[in-house]
């Protein structure tokens, strides 16, 4: 939905880098407030199969501005899509917007050792490669700027990413739930990586959260719905449990929404929106 008009972002189409006119972030802080800490940060990350979406039109971003009131700074970011650039474009967007807030923490009243990721979709997926692949160098530009700082994150919330694309459609086959058609030369993410899935494995490898998962990875929240039709609750079910043998069960949360499908209102609900944010608070408040 769109972003109610009387909630504007305190600070508006900010470019953290200038190769495109994609990369431009909205910060919004908590309303009626004194803010005398630094605040931890919320970075949304809209879906839109990697080809559409935008910052301000992200469905998400109204669930994830409730963070607001428990004292967070939300930041929405817009990325290269697919009919513009691709992979590794759009992970070197989120990349570099990291660096970015990280950089400037203290003109936007942020702390930059409290920086958490919520993406869904596509975002997901975005959000699941940066929270795992901290410290790979094929997967930033540092020419973007801010070269300087790290673009690590301290927590991922994952709504029902595509991890392992080239397996989606044997998955599909056999659950039967959705149509295995990922693997088509006009399918999202063949748009995505530049070719269809078969004929570049290398960045079908590339482009995996789960290619990345070591011990250093950050704790991880990881929904999806059980009647997923566009991506394969399987693809959610097999990343959390790497995650959860490189960093330990404590550090990863999965819940499968029982009947749900690629998103509404079961995951915007109010309270399942809590359960995120109370994720968040127990990985973020203490650091």
């Amino acid at each position: 939905m769109p972003i109610d008009e009387r909630r504007r972002p305190d600070w508006a189409d900010l470019p953290y880098a200038s190769q495109s006119e994609a990369q431009k972030l909205d910060i919004y802080l908590p309303a009626d407030r004194i803010i005398d800490k630094p605040l931890p940060v919320i970075i949304a990350i809209h879906g839109g199969a990697f080809a559409f979406g935008d910052k301000a039109d992200n469905y998400t971003l109204a669930p994830i501005l409730h963070a607001n009131t428990r004292g967070y700074a939300v930041v929405s970011i817009n990325y290269r899509l697919s009919g513009e650039a691709q992979f590794p474009a759009p992970i070197y967007d989120v990349k570099a917007a990291i660096r970015f807030l990280r950089a400037n923490a203290s003109t936007y009243q942020l702390d930059p050792d409290r920086i958490a990721l919520w993406g869904e979709s596509a975002g997901g997926s975005l959000a699941a490669l940066a929270g795992t692949s901290g410290g790979i160098a094929a997967l930033e530009d540092l020419s973007m700027g801010n070269g300087h700082v790290s673009s690590r994150v301290q927590a991922v919330v994952d709504w029902y990413g595509p991890i392992q694309f080239d397996a989606m459609d044997d998955q599909f086959r056999l659950s039967g739930i959705g149509k295995p058609d990922h693997g088509a030369a006009d399918s999202p993410e063949s748009r995505y990586l530049g070719g269809t899935l078969a004929d570049v494995p290398d960045l079908v490898r590339q482009a995996s959260a789960q290619t990345y998962v070591a011990a250093d990875a950050p704790p991880f929240f990881i929904q999806h719905g059980t009647a997923d039709v566009l991506i394969p609750v399987e693809q959610s079910m097999n990343f959390a449990a790497a995650l959860e043998r490189a960093i330990g069960a404590d550090q990863v949360a999965l819940l499968l929404l029982e009947g749900a499908g690629h998103g509404g209102p079961a995951f915007t609900s109010p309270d399942n929106t809590a359960l995120v944010l109370a994720f968040l608070g127990s990985h973020l408040r203490g650091i």
